[in-house]
């Protein structure tokens, strides 16, 4: 997806940089980002340094940075032109979760042709589109962290470190501690789902949680924010 927008934008001086959040690093991110073949920039964020500096809570995110380095639009659910998981349909003989999950993402509240329009048009017209934020406006739509956020984020990174140095079950306190504090960062939670269950993030005796039964409490609707493009 995004690469097809890189190709189509790159003579205008647009850059695209994908990062994958994932404390499993190269060995779980590396497989997705060959098959995808990127001709652009492709990072694995191994820390969810991302998470920590630019309040990134679900995937996919977009953020907008000039060629002077500066953001112009914050961290927002950013679909390139097309909802992939959406239009994949419900595959004939597919396990019963995998149809309930897609049946989920397809009622998803994304619109990727309107956010492609937007990418496009501040392509064209730079800091005169009226999709790119002034300075101040960016600053207004940051949101600061709360005392339970910053606990989330220090729990997070708590077991981060533990599940790195081979401490999987001290972890998993951490991370449901993570997910208490911060029940909305869906970053975390996926992380800590997909160390029991990398495909279907089901139901396990680790955590409270899951991806499905999470998704249809909120509503799938509200899985993402809403934004004003």
């Amino acid at each position: 997806m995004w690469q097809e927008l890189r190709q189509e934008l790159r003579p205008k001086g647009v850059e695209v940089v994908t990062v994958a959040l994932d404390v499993g690093g190269e060995q779980a991110a590396g497989p997705w980002i060959d098959q995808a073949k990127p001709e652009h920039p492709s990072l694995i964020d191994e820390t969810h340094i991302l998470d920590e500096l630019l309040g990134v809570v679900n995937v996919p995110t977009g953020v907008w940075v000039d060629e002077e380095g500066m953001i112009v639009r914050p961290p927002e659910p950013a679909f390139p032109g097309r909802a992939v998981i959406a239009e994949l349909g419900l595959p004939e003989g597919a396990p019963e979760r995998i149809v309930e999950m897609l049946t989920e993402a397809a009622k998803m509240n994304v619109d990727p042709k309107r956010y492609a329009a937007a990418v496009r048009d501040w392509a064209e017209h730079g800091a005169e589109s009226r999709f790119a934020l002034r300075p101040d406006e960016v600053v207004s739509r940051s949101r600061p962290n709360s005392p339970e956020v910053s606990r989330a984020a220090a729990s997070f990174e708590l077991g981060q470190a533990l599940h790195r140095a081979g401490h999987a079950e001290d972890a998993v306190r951490w991370f449901r501690e993570a997910h208490r504090l911060q029940p909305d960062n869906w970053t975390y939670k996926r992380q800590a789902w997909e160390f029991v269950d990398p495909i279907l993030q089901g139901p396990s005796e680790q955590y409270e949680g899951d991806w499905l039964t999470d998704v249809r409490a909120i509503g799938a609707e509200n899985y993402y924010p809403r934004t004003d493009i």
